[in-house]
């Protein structure tokens, strides 16, 4: 049996979610969001019922169609149309996983009680989830304000048998999925597709996808540089303690702490040294990933906030009698912190690139490029080529989103977040930095066998020996596209294992 995870009004943290998604939870609406989502509901059938007021997007057009009266049966009717309509996403397909947590997420947020969806429209929105029938989300089209319109719209037609959706990977019309577990296509009724549509989701996803694999390159890049640091016969006085206590950054401290603790009874700590002082890529490294850390935590408690929050519009308020036009749909908060993010993770990659290129560089008694043959063979030159390709391009993908913005919907949207453009930009930066770890990893297990016969701590030995059963020393030039794909792999092995001290 797999473990139930219900949805309720209880803050729900990032730990949380890595863990419903990692171990495979099921969903299930909690006796409160149960009661939440009647109440909400039932006030606003009694509403429209009951009063003449316009209401945006529940009997109005939408955006700058915001003062067209809708009346009588064409209320159910706009809320189907608004999805159909909305669906213009382009672009690459939204990664499994990402489509995933914008399921959860946006079961959340509408579980609140303040939007009036039915409660057999989240239930169904659950069961996608819990039989990983995923939507097919296109990656473009969402400005980040409105809510993430199209890519959201895409993650609701399939409730009306409409669009595509993945079953184990599979794309197939989202009727025939429907048709094979006997479920009909829902008919949304009144303020239902702005309810779908209206919200963060999509770039929330990316959010706290970030959030979550930035912790672990953080780790991972601390793991680098420790091995880097021993390879390159360093200094330990930068990771001293008493360094820190003066400048107490707390990233900067919970880093060089992590250096230690990862150099713990190096043998080469203690080797003779070459140099007064190293280079910044090793000396600053609890400078560099500290900001990051620090980075990540700012970005955790915004994301945070948003998972436990209603990005709806309008927003329902059954205790007080009240339905409120506002703009909580509006993704700045998130659009700062992803183009933030991406910044401080590109950092990891960037000092790494340089470990890497002062490995390869023939000094401290290493061979030119890492290599027992210099000349005759090539070693990993080539490796940092690759490293520093990545590293430029992620300085291109590091050009905030977040200061842009598109006037939309004839005038009526005049200021527009783009998180979305961020969100995905992110993405592509965080794939980058792992690839440029891994070469950083694979570059710094090479430079330790010449070493030998000393010893890093027994920690990196024990990982390095391991690592050695997969991917065996470089004596002769061969095809390093595969040792770098068996790196990654490795790695990403020791990812799945989260920081003892999460930033």
């Amino acid at each position: 049996m797999k473990p139930v995870h219900y949805v309720s009004p209880e803050h729900l943290s990032l730990e949380r979610i890595e863990q419903i998604l990692s171990k495979g939870y099921l969903l299930e609406l909690s006796e409160e969001s149960k009661a939440r989502l009647e109440r909400s509901r039932l006030f606003l059938e009694a509403r429209i019922q009951d009063s003449d007021e316009l209401y945006y997007g529940i009997n109005t057009g939408f955006g700058g169609l915001c003062d067209v009266r809708i009346s009588g049966q064409e209320v159910v009717d706009l809320q189907n149309h608004l999805v159909k309509s909305h669906s213009v996403g382009t672009g690459e397909v939204v990664p499994d996983h990402i489509v995933k947590l914008m399921l959860l997420l946006k079961i959340q947020s509408l579980s609140y009680g303040f939007s009036g969806i039915q409660p057999v429209t989240v239930e169904r929105l659950i069961e996608f989830f819990n039989y990983d029938l995923l939507p097919v989300v296109f990656e473009q089209g969402s400005l980040g304000a409105s809510g993430d319109l199209a890519p959201l719209a895409h993650l609701s037609l399939p409730l009306l048998g409409l669009g595509e959706v993945k079953v184990r990977g599979k794309r197939l019309p989202a009727a025939h999925a429907l048709n094979q577990l006997f479920w009909k296509p829902l008919r949304l009724q009144e303020k239902e597709g702005l309810a779908l549509l209206n919200g963060t989701q999509f770039s929330l996803a990316y959010a706290v996808w970030g959030v979550l694999q930035g912790r672990k390159l953080w780790k991972l890049a601390n793991l680098c540089a420790a091995l880097a640091i021993d390879a390159f016969n360093c200094r330990f006085s930068p990771f001293d303690r008493r360094v820190h206590e003066i400048r107490p950054h707390p990233g900067q401290i919970e880093t060089a702490q992590a250096i230690r603790k990862l150099l713990l009874d190096s043998e080469l700590l203690h080797a003779e040294k070459y140099a007064v002082q190293d280079p910044y890529a090793f000396r600053c490294v609890p400078q560099v990933h500290g900001a990051t850390y620090q980075a990540l935590a700012h970005a955790a408690e915004v994301v945070t906030t948003e998972v436990n929050s209603v990005t709806d519009n309008p927003s329902l308020f059954p205790e007080d009698e009240v339905i409120l036009s506002g703009g909580n749909f509006h993704a700045q908060p998130l659009a700062l912190v992803l183009d933030y993010l991406a910044i401080a993770l590109a950092e990891l990659g960037s000092i790494s690139e340089r470990r890497t290129f002062q490995l390869l560089s023939g000094q401290r008694g290493l061979p030119p490029f890492l290599t027992p043959k210099p000349g005759l063979h090539s070693g990993l030159m080539i490796a940092q080529y690759t490293a520093a390709a990545i590293v430029s391009q992620n300085k291109q993908l590091c050009s905030p989103a977040s200061v842009d913005s598109i006037v939309s919907s004839n005038g009526q949207e005049d200021h527009v977040s783009m998180a979305a453009n961020a969100g995905t930009k992110l993405y592509r930066v965080l794939e980058n930095v792992e690839r440029v770890l891994a070469i950083e990893f694979m570059t710094a297990a090479q430079a330790l066998e010449f070493r030998r016969p000393k010893k890093t701590s027994p920690e990196l030995e024990e990982i390095v020996a391991e690592y050695r059963r997969r991917v065996p020393m470089l004596e002769d030039d061969r095809v390093l596209a595969e040792d770098l794909q068996h790196t990654l792999s490795f790695l990403e092995e020791l990812l799945q294992t989260p920081p003892e001290q999460e930033p």
